[in-house]
């Protein structure tokens, strides 16, 4: 199955994610399909940036947004 996770970057204390469609089964920050967005939580308020083009063609192919993901999602106006 097919997921939208959070792929964790940056120093330690510091993080910074990458949203990416990946296999379930592969490791949090291992291999992907593709990268789709950002998401910055240091910032205040937190910044993200999403390729909405590509976030609706993997939901529309049946991949499953994580419930951070899919709060993103909202905010970006993507999903209800």
């Amino acid at each position: 199955m097919v997921k939208i996770r959070l792929k964790r970057l940056g120093q330690k204390k510091a993080p910074f994610y990458r949203i990416v469609v990946a296999d379930e089964r592969s490791p949090r920050d291992g291999r992907f399909i593709e990268e789709i967005g950002t998401y910055d939580p240091n910032n205040d308020p937190s910044t993200f940036s999403v390729d909405e083009e590509a976030a609706k063609k993997w939901l529309a192919n049946g991949a499953q947004p994580t419930e951070v993901v899919s709060k993103i999602f909202k905010l970006a106006g993507i999903t209800e």
